[in-house]
């Protein structure tokens, strides 16, 4: 092995055994304070573990983020971020540099938050969390459980955050308030975070001013841009409002499987007469973000099967 940790403490990692081959590109992957600059310091001889021991073979150079990339000869070779700076062109040139680094028996250890740079020029990647190993092993593999990981995260984050209503535009005669708009997930829950095939709902709930006989409560999704995803209302889908008397409260919930893809939506909401008279519309009023655990083109998330035939 051209580098091995053997039962290495060092904070954040604590009892870390592992170690890399000869002639290999390893990814390193983790959040903010995983151990990953750690572990490249360690392995470049610029720190000492509490306890254990780090045995490395041959010459070391360590990259940190904003160094050159120096692909002169060496048997091991550390980059830390040390590619968020560089352009196409540079990249380009640094897969064939490491290409030949490797075909001559050097060990890379490569830390990214890019996961495409990863899955292109790793042969191998250790997963850190909280200082330990989470998941070591194909490329391909590790990236979706991460990502997987972290969009389940992200999902929880959205749960905390409050979604204001701010209308692009509002609208209306002025016989009844839009009180609330929200999206809300699988748990019950608001959320400004949906994840893509979860159950979740519209919420909107509508305080009448004066009475209306026949109020109609529709929806619409749009895309950042203003592309209409989805639209619908309480006509359409056959559910009897009113009559409504003044100072009384409804409200509606507009349940649906949320196969959209991971980008950002708005939603517009309204309360109208049957024949579109506007009691109060808000226009793109409350954003919303859909995440996955891997990227998915367009819109909706057909969530396609694939077969070699």
């Amino acid at each position: 092995m051209a580098i091995e940790f053997q039962n290495v403490h060092f904070a954040p990692l604590h009892d870390l055994n592992i170690a890399a081959p000869s002639g290999s590109i390893i990814g390193i992957l983790g959040e903010k304070g995983a151990g990953t600059t750690a572990l490249l310091r360690l392995a470049a001889a610029l720190e000492q573990p509490s306890s254990g021991e780090v045995k490395c073979e041959g010459s070391r150079r360590y990259l940190a983020a904003t160094d050159s990339l120096n692909f002169a000869p060496v048997k091991v070779l550390l980059i830390d971020h040390s590619f968020a700076q560089a352009d196409a062109l540079v990249r380009a040139r640094a897969l064939v540099g490491l290409d030949r680094l490797r075909a001559t028996g050097t060990t890379v250890l490569l830390t990214s938050h890019e996961p495409e740079l990863l899955r292109a020029m790793c042969d191998e990647i250790w997963w850190l969390e909280t200082g330990g190993l989470a998941m070591r092993g194909d490329p391909r593999e590790v990236l979706e459980s991460y990502h997987r990981k972290i969009a389940e995260e992200f999902r929880a984050w959205g749960e905390t955050l409050s979604t204001p209503i701010a209308p692009a535009l509002r609208k209306g005669d002025g016989r009844a308030e839009i009180l609330v708009l929200e999206t809300v997930g699988a748990a019950g829950k608001a959320t400004a975070v949906l994840q893509s095939g979860e159950a979740a709902e519209v919420r909107v709930e509508v305080r009448f001013l004066e009475a209306v006989e026949n109020p109609v409560i529709g929806i619409m999704i749009r895309t950042r841009i203003g592309l209409e995803v989805y639209g619908t209302n309480t006509d359409l889908e056959k559910v009897q409002v009113g009559p409504c008397s003044a100072g009384e409260t409804v409200r509606i919930e507009f349940r649906f499987a949320c196969d959209l893809c991971p980008k950002e939506y708005t939603l517009t909401a309204a309360s109208h007469d049957p024949d579109g008279t506007a009691h109060d519309w808000l226009e793109d009023a409350v954003s919303f973000r859909v995440s996955d655990s891997r990227y998915t083109a367009g819109v909706a998330n057909l969530r396609a099967r694939v077969y070699r035939t």
